[in-house]
């Protein structure tokens, strides 16, 4: 059985903050390399942020030096701090699996940044 479930979105500032979670029930946890997506209408959804499972990041270029990715292995957590929002950074954030298993796409939350 897999569930994700994200939590933290809202609204928000140009230049303010935010910090995503994703409680994740999936028993290759600590095995897996997770992530998170984002996704507007009209666009696909696209992988912002992943963590290995040895702690190695990797981001996409719009987000790196602002968006902070990590994990706790204890409580099967992942968080995105996302730091000096941008309008375009509005989107609605999932958590997964990378490469993502189908069945994980929870609902998301919602992030909006008003300019």
């Amino acid at each position: 059985q897999v569930q994700l479930l994200e939590s933290g979105g809202g609204l928000v500032q140009a230049g303010g903050s935010l910090r995503l979670s994703c409680a994740a029930s999936l028993s290759s946890f600590s095995i897996s390399t997770m992530g998170w997506y984002r996704q507007t209408p009209g666009k696909q959804r696209e992988l912002v942020a992943g963590i290995t499972r040895s702690g190695g990041v990797n981001y996409v270029d719009s987000v790196k030096g602002r968006f902070t990715i990590s994990r706790d292995y204890t409580k099967t957590m992942v968080y995105l701090q996302m730091n000096s929002l941008k309008p375009e950074d509005t989107a609605v954030y999932y958590c997964n699996t990378v490469p993502a298993i189908s069945r994980g796409w929870g609902q998301g939350t919602q992030v909006t940044v008003s300019s």
